[in-house]
């Protein structure tokens, strides 16, 4: 009999960063590793991962981390995660672990313990094992993972659909997810993002006819912009491009890899001679693929719309598509980028994410799992809160009491002793780190308020000298303004600024002494009156005294 605990340092109540912890006994099973993009309002933010203080307290007991699927919302935290955790191994299909091992070196980690999983081969750890099970999503391989306890078999279903045209790689294997039923299924932890959507998602998530329409009718050149390394959708891209003489350009180096990767596999059925290289982006009718990488959404098509990329000119003969739904929190960012196009007077097709889902699951995808797996506890996980809710609506309507579904927010410990709920009301410290280029941990809130401040109102440096010896005034004080006012227009105000911070200056220097700390705290205080004052506008001002 066993003690088991469940967690999240990351992915309830919010799209993105999954980070699930089960723990049985003394071992700790780590389920995904990923990132969340950041918003518009986190100020030079590239993206989120959790804060994995938990585990690097207890990485001794830490069996594995076990990713679903290649997309950066299950296992773009890696690469920050093994800088310091190397010696915890990593378990994925070949695929998946192809695309961690791609994001590893971009990063310098050369030496992380990736270990590959064979589909439906059982993996013993001890007294428990880990089975994994294909499932149909976007990517090829993608998996759920049943963790095989004493007290019965915790599932966790990642991301996925119920869709019987999804074949071979993209196919789910149903037999085995109803033979795990019926062994017995102590607790299922099941997606929510598309809970509140009504009926399957297929055939919602499926693209092709209107790709199709796309390319028939517009003969010029088309720029497709796929998020997340969606290659279902770009398999039914390049489906419909074979039937056509056009050529193909990749944009993102991580993305050619993966696709080239996939055509190799046999995952997607593309004659690789119609991929040309980046130098034939602006051929006529050349189908242009574009994405991000490990950035925030749009990234590459807003560097295109404000003539950055050396290679990509948007012309009006050109046509844009939006090939993957837009999320709610992105929603602002895309109305903009579609708003910058429409000016340019591009044709602009975006896929409804009403009438186009994602292979996430809806309603009648998170029943049949429900209903197959039978399981005595049910955890709703992945997505908003209120997906959250919708998710466990569900359960109750199949005959689930509602004090055996669990709704948590990240850090709320589920505790399971001897094959029953105990309601603990533990906590796990949880928290977010903001990731600024190549630095983690060290951006906080007050560095956003300053970025924010700075973008709002600008800055102020004050320079002043003054003799070591006689403490008079050699030079200054000087004012430089970056962001705050255009000075050839506004020289009586940099004057007057100017004559009051030498006012200050000259109330605190006496004949032995200079009291530096409130030079600058009253040159703050006065010149941030004045020029709120004057311009409504409270600019960063920063003093800078010396002595020679």
């Amino acid at each position: 009999m066993s003690k088991i605990k469940m967690f999240a340092l990351g992915g309830l109540n919010e799209i993105g960063k999954n980070m699930y912890v089960v723990e049985v006994d003394d071992d700790i099973y780590v389920f995904e590793a990923g990132l969340k993009y950041a918003d518009d309002s986190l100020l030079g933010i590239d993206y989120i991962i959790p804060n994995y203080d938990y585990l690097l307290e207890n990485r001794k007991r830490i069996v594995g981390i076990f990713v679903t699927h290649g997309h950066d919302e299950q296992m773009g935290a890696l690469a920050d995660l093994l800088v310091e955790l190397k010696e915890v191994p990593v378990y994925a299909t070949k695929f998946t672990l192809d695309i961690i091992r791609q994001d590893l070196e971009e990063e310098g980690i050369t030496d992380a313990n990736l270990v590959e999983l064979k589909l439906h081969r059982k993996v013993t750890f001890g007294k428990n094992s880990i089975f994994p099970i294909r499932v149909s999503h976007s990517i090829p391989d993608s998996l759920m993972y049943v963790l095989y306890t004493e007290d019965g078999a915790l599932v966790f279903t990642g991301n996925y659909v119920f869709d019987p045209s999804m074949m071979d790689a993209f196919g789910s294997d149903i037999g085995k997810i109803a033979y795990v039923g019926k062994q017995g299924v102590l607790c299922l932890l099941g997606e929510s993002i598309y809970a509140s959507k009504t009926g399957f998602t297929s055939p919602n998530h499926r693209a092709r006819d209107i790709i199709r329409e796309v390319i028939n009718k517009h003969e010029g050149r088309i720029l497709i912009n796929i998020m997340q390394a969606q290659i279902f959708r770009i398999q039914e891209l390049l489906e419909e491009v074979k039937k056509t003489n056009r050529s193909v350009v990749i944009m993102g180096k991580k993305l050619e890899a993966i696709i080239l990767k996939a055509i190799d596999c046999g995952y997607i059925s593309f004659d690789k001679s119609q991929i040309k290289s980046i130098h034939h982006v602006m051929d006529e009718g050349v189908i242009v693929i574009v994405s991000n990488e490990r950035e925030a959404p749009y990234s590459n098509m807003k560097r295109i719309l404000r003539g950055y990329d050396k290679f990509v000119t948007l012309t009006e003969e050109d046509t844009v598509v939006f090939a993957s739904p837009i999320y709610d929190s992105i929603e602002v960012t895309s109305t903009q980028v579609f708003d910058s196009i429409a000016k340019i007077g591009c044709n602009l097709v975006v896929l409804s994410k009403k009438q186009y889902r994602s292979p996430h699951a809806s309603k009648e995808d998170i029943m049949m799992m429900i209903n197959m797996l039978q399981p005595k506890y049910y955890f709703p996980i992945i997505g908003e809160y209120r997906d959250q809710v919708e998710n466990a609506r569900l359960a109750y309507r199949l005959g689930m009491d509602e004090d055996h579904v669990f709704l948590k927010l990240n850090g709320d410990v589920v505790t399971l002793i001897n094959g029953e709920a105990v309601d603990t009301g533990e906590k796990v410290k949880v928290d977010e780190l903001l990731i600024d280029g190549k630095q983690a941990g060290d951006v906080g809130d007050l560095v956003l308020k300053d970025r924010e401040l700075l973008g709002e109102n600008g800055i102020v440096i004050v320079t002043t000298t003054l003799d070591k010896a006689t403490k008079k005034v050699l030079a200054g004080p000087e004012i430089l303004t970056r962001g705050f006012i255009y000075v050839k227009d506004n020289s009586d105000l940099i004057k007057e600024a100017e004559k009051i911070s030498l006012e200050v200056v000259n109330e605190f220097i006496n004949p032995n002494y200079i009291d530096f700390n409130k030079i600058k705290l009253g040159i703050r205080e006065k010149l941030g009156k004045y020029f709120y004052k004057e311009t409504s506008s409270k600019p960063m001002i920063i003093v800078v005294v010396q002595e020679v």
